[in-house]
């Protein structure tokens, strides 16, 4: 790829938004552009009736970039609005570059940049280092081949994500469609504890110490490995087998339904049949069940999709974050427990439809990294 090296700042112009006060917000009016309405966390609009000029207004198609909290890149597809502070909107010199290759380009410079971020609660982008960061140039039609290529490969991934997407939310009417049934209010109200021959934390205090860890020997189950809502082995930690004899009380069985009840509160995972031996730590509540009662796939489904059970814990939808969760609270939680003959049913059709799940999120990973790759090379003179 030929051509000079340029700052962002020789080819655009990076426009903040206002600073607009509460006293400026009105029931109607002109639409405010926040960061949350661009990152899809609140698409409802504040609005202002005050005179916004033109520099601060955009219309569909206009680039913005975020540039403090949630950093990226956005095309505007909404109506004419003004844009907030934190917020560039990006206005091209289209005689150097062409609009989609500048899109991709800023894409690129962002992530980059993120490593290096300023700021030790709140990420934000200097806008000196940013108008001074430099991206390759090259002759207009060359920059509209690299951006079709890019393009490509972007909408690939796209379209993998929104499978995925869709696989959830068909795992989501199953559960509805089974748990929901007619016959549903016949069901007997079950709680946790009813269901389980063992429900445990780990070890706390000096019991196991950082500085006992090891590189190898039996494995030590956190939050990282349940925090996805299904098993996954995330940072390697081990103790010796003769710690492991000192902690056997704690050790994780197959099929156990791990929670976490620690940070990030309320996530699940059923513990796979192939589990090496292990423990788990106090960031974990480990539920063995009486499988003569409750499949462990069942009262994970449970504990994170039915709604009496989200009504007991205080939130409104499956993911939402927890403010606390303990042993007690996980004990006391009931539901209406189908039969046994429903329950094998449920996760014959769901453990098929993971399956599925599971090669959509390995072609999503895909998709991903060949993006990446692509885009590294665009912006390094190697596309």
């Amino acid at each position: 790829m030929s051509g000079p090296i340029v700052q962002l700042g020789d080819v655009a112009d990076f426009i903040n938004g206002c600073a607009f006060k509460p006293s400026d917000w009105a029931e109607t009016g002109l639409p405010i552009v926040r960061i949350q309405n661009l990152t899809g966390n609140g698409n409802a609009f504040n609005r202002t009736n005050i005179d916004v000029p033109d520099k601060h207004r955009v219309v569909s198609g206009d680039l913005l970039v975020s540039w403090s909290a949630s950093l990226g890149v956005f095309r505007w597809t909404g109506p004419e609005a003004a844009v907030n502070q934190h917020i560039f909107k990006v206005v091209p010199d289209l005689r150097k570059v062409d609009l989609e290759y500048l899109r991709h380009a800023l894409d690129a410079s962002i992530h980059e940049m993120e490593r290096f971020t300023h700021g030790s609660t709140m990420k934000h982008i200097n806008r000196k280092e940013f108008l001074e960061h430099k991206i390759p140039l090259p002759p207009l039609e060359e920059q509209r081949r690299i951006a079709a290529i890019l393009d490509k490969a972007d909408a690939l991934r796209r379209k993998r994500k929104r499978a995925l997407e869709l696989l959830d939310t068909l795992t989501q009417s199953i559960f509805v469609e089974t748990f929901a049934s007619a016959d549903s209010a016949a069901w007997p109200l079950c709680s946790v504890e009813s269901l389980a021959t063992n429900i445990r934390t780990g070890p706390f205090g000096s019991q196991l110490l950082h500085s006992e860890f090891v590189q190898e020997g039996i494995a030590v189950l956190g939050i990282d490995n349940a925090v996805a809502n299904k098993f996954r082995w995330g940072e390697r930690r081990y103790i010796t087998p003769r710690k492991y004899e000192e902690l056997r009380r704690y050790t994780v069985l197959p099929g156990d339904v791990l929670i976490t009840i620690m940070g990030t509160c309320g996530r699940c995972a059923v513990v796979p049949e192939d589990i090496p031996p292990a423990i788990n730590t106090k960031h974990l509540c480990c539920i063995t069940l009486d499988r003569d009662k409750c499949l462990p796939e069942v009262l994970q489904s449970a504990l994170l999709r039915h709604p009496s059970i989200l009504k007991q814990l205080g939130v409104q939808a499956k993911g939402a974050v927890m403010p606390g969760l303990n042993m007690g609270i996980i004990k006391s939680l009931a539901f209406p427990l189908p039969p046994l003959k429903i329950q094998e049913a449920y996760v014959r059709t769901t453990q098929e439809l993971f399956q599925q799940i599971n090669m959509a999120e390995r072609a999503l990973s895909q998709g991903d990294a060949l993006f990446t790759s692509l885009q590294h090379r665009a912006f390094s003179g190697q596309l």
